[in-house]
């Protein structure tokens, strides 16, 4: 079937998408909910520019996510955005209803949602926090840390305001800041071997290591935390939990916030 030919039309935008799960997710709760009349489909851009063009070439399209590059691009390309997203500074679901684009971060929902279930019970989450990566996905994580009252410092591969290189960390902020996040595409499948440049050595037990790349299932930076026993989790509950979250926005009756 065409897909003009469908009543509800979504789909993820970015520049390569073959590694998205979103499409097999969101076929599959179509499925199981018999929704026969939505269909979810990758549309890969190079350019963020042309999703004026996709838009009006699909006058049945409901709502976008958003993945990398364009999570901070996108905003020049909106009517609106909630004021989490613009806090956040990152956009990674659009919702297409009247004439207009309004976005979203559903990102901020997920993690938060996901790590806080790392935590054991009667335990808390450690109150430093290394972040590698500053991109658009690095925003809502941040965002998170801030809320939670976690320290936190980000890792890039140049120096910056509030940011150090890999070639900066010592085994001293290591052992100081037990929850690692990896927001970098590094390890992702086919480089399944690349991982972020740590000295791995002096990671403990009393670390949390997270990854926002969920294939594979456990990364080379997850191994490292799983042979000393640390705490570990891959990105695709949070994957799962942003998605049904962006469901709620797009099938939403109201308007989800008032106009800034």
């Amino acid at each position: 079937m065409k897909l003009t030919n469908y009543k509800n039309l979504y789909g993820l935008i970015g520049e390569y998408l073959s590694y998205s799960f979103s499409k097999k997710y969101f076929g599959e709760k179509f499925a199981k909910e018999k929704r026969t009349d939505s269909f979810y489909e990758l549309f890969p851009i190079p350019t963020i520019d042309e999703i004026d063009q996709l838009i009006d070439r699909y006058p049945n399209l409901r709502g976008l996510n958003v993945t990398i590059p364009y999570k901070e691009k996108v905003f020049d390309f909106l009517d609106e955005v909630s004021p989490d997203a613009a806090e956040i500074g990152a956009v990674n679901t659009i919702r297409l209803i009247d004439g207009k684009r309004i976005g979203y971060n559903t990102d901020h929902y997920g993690f938060r949602t996901s790590l806080l279930s790392m935590v054991p019970k009667g335990e808390k989450l450690p109150a430093r926090a290394l972040v590698l990566g500053t991109g658009g996905a690095s925003k809502a994580i941040t965002y998170v840390l801030r809320r939670e009252g976690i320290d936190f410092l980000k890792v890039s591969r140049t120096a910056g305001l509030h940011k150090i290189t890999y070639g900066n960390l010592t085994e001293e902020l290591i052992g100081s800041h037990r929850l690692i996040i990896n927001t970098t595409p590094l390890g992702t499948y086919p480089e399944v071997e690349a991982l972020p440049a740590l000295p791995y050595g002096v990671l403990t037990s009393d670390h949390y290591l997270y990854d926002l790349v969920y294939n594979p299932g456990e990364t080379a930076f997850l191994a490292k935390g799983n042979f000393v026993g640390a705490k570990t989790k891959n990105g695709l509950e949070m994957l799962s939990l942003q998605a049904e979250k962006a469901w709620e926005i797009w099938n939403n009756t109201k308007k989800l916030f008032k106009n800034r």
